[in-house]
């Protein structure tokens, strides 16, 4: 087990068993059944609270305020969406049903940013009713709309401007997300954004507070934020000139990365904020203006590292490779149905026995799911011992981003339940499909 991949209190005891916030996962499995997520609260919360304060002492050295938003997207539930509350973070949305979701949790409104390229009217008016503390615009489209709305509803809208600045970021090209030829976003490039601006600032029902970014997602450099930071602060300046608008707010997105495997690397709180912080102050000593309010969105690293999933292995298979030697295939209880980003985007995992030491040789192997797809992998590569058998359980680390927000119920499958583990206390956050769930949707023939 490499300790720099799991979260910090899990701990292997002497019976190889492994443990989570004081919880043996043995005893969790029993409980909440395979597979299963789990979350570290401690280690969550750390993180959320270390971005928080990192970037609250990196802008803070200029006089600068920021607000860190947590990913949604990442993973939500009622109870994290209570937690980031508590620890004084704030909250974007990509829906309506997580807008819901953050709401249940007691997120304030006003500290809840609603995204998406394509929002629906309800989605919009809804934001308008409870309050949102910013609407981010993705489109001239959006823009008509969300005036119109605001206006019949006597209400002015709070928004920011998405800008696509053209700065590349990332890993596979579907979490890269200011290009040019994507769908988020309006041009800087082309004049868009700019455009988008002047559109809004003359619009009865909107208010608009500043302008948004993000680059994408598992970035390490910080030269692309540099980059993006210049542009945005520069488009910034472009229009108090031209206007003599101080645009007050700037998000500048997020997505640092986290390490899946033990040789995989991350970009801690701290780099993150002091470069940034660097960046926005190089930036503005460049093109001039006074500091905005900052705004940043972790994304996956306050989520991700904190979780791990659980599976039962069924059958192990060893099977001879065309160039020599041989392969250990390891089939468990789950699949892509609970983690996607395997067969979506090639990523890579790590995986270890959680129930049981073994001294047998590692073996090369492969850890599958039980889908009816070849490409139904959950780990694509790693040294399992060779004696690993049925019933075995198996902890993959880093899976506490996109994991459940993805999961599906293809081939009929019943999605994990999802639980919480502090002082040796597990809590159910989310509960496992049922078939009983299935039925519900399924409308039966007369």
């Amino acid at each position: 087990m490499s300790a720099a991949v799991f979260s910090r209190t899990v701990t292997r005891g002497d019976d190889g068993a492994l443990s989570v916030g004081g919880a043996d996962v043995r005893e969790l499995a029993g409980a909440h059944g395979t597979p299963l997520y789990v979350i570290d609260e401690v280690d969550m919360r750390a993180r959320a609270c270390a971005f928080r304060d990192e970037f609250t002492a990196a802008f803070g050295r200029h006089g600068a305020k920021v607000d860190v938003y947590y990913a949604s997207k990442a993973f939500l539930s009622s109870k994290v969406a209570r937690w980031m509350r508590a620890d004084d973070l704030c909250m974007d949305v990509a829906s309506g049903g997580e807008l819901e979701l953050a709401l249940r949790g007691g997120m304030p409104a006003a500290r809840i940013g609603l995204h998406g390229n394509n929002k629906s009217d309800a989605e919009l008016r809804r934001a308008l009713e409870v309050g949102v503390g910013r609407i981010i615009v993705d489109s001239f489209t959006e823009i008509e709309t969300l005036d119109a709305i605001a206006r019949e509803l006597g209400a002015v809208a709070p928004v920011l401007v998405r800008v696509t600045t053209g700065v590349h970021a990332g890993g596979h090209e579907y979490i890269a997300t200011s290009h040019e030829d994507q769908k988020f976003g309006l041009s800087l490039a082309s004049g868009a954004a700019f455009e988008a601006l002047v559109a809004c600032q003359d619009a009865e029902g909107l208010d608009l507070r500043g302008i948004h970014t993000h680059i994408g997602s598992q970035i390490l450099s910080l030269e692309a934020f540099q980059e993006s930071a210049e542009r945005m602060l520069g488009l910034r300046a472009a229009f108090f000139a031209e206007l003599g608008v101080d645009l007050p707010e700037v998000d500048l997105g997020g997505g640092y990365a986290i390490r899946y495997t033990p040789h995989g690397e991350e970009l801690t709180p701290r780099d993150a904020a002091y470069g940034m912080a660097e960046a926005v102050a190089a930036a503005l000593a460049k093109v001039g203006g006074t500091w905005p309010h900052l705004s940043i969105e972790p994304g996956r690293a306050i989520a991700g590292p904190a979780g791990m999933t659980v599976y039962r292995v069924g059958v192990v298979k060893h099977v001879n490779l065309d160039e020599g030697g041989e392969r250990q295939y390891v089939a468990v209880d789950g699949g892509m149905s609970d983690n996607m980003r395997t067969v979506t985007y090639g990523a890579e995992y790590t995986a270890t026995v959680a129930s049981r030491l073994s001294d047998a040789e590692p073996a090369l192997s492969r850890v599958v799911g039980k889908h009816c797809e070849s490409g139904d992998i959950v780990v694509r590569d790693v040294d399992l011992p060779h004696d690993v058998a049925r019933g075995d359980l198996l902890a993959v680390p880093a899976t506490g981003a996109y994991g459940r927000s993805m999961a599906n119920n293809y081939n009929a499958a019943l999605r994990p339940a999802v639980v919480s583990v502090r002082d040796g206390e597990a809590s159910v956050h989310i509960r496992r499909d049922t078939l009983e769930d299935l039925f519900s949707w399924d409308v039966a023939p007369d």
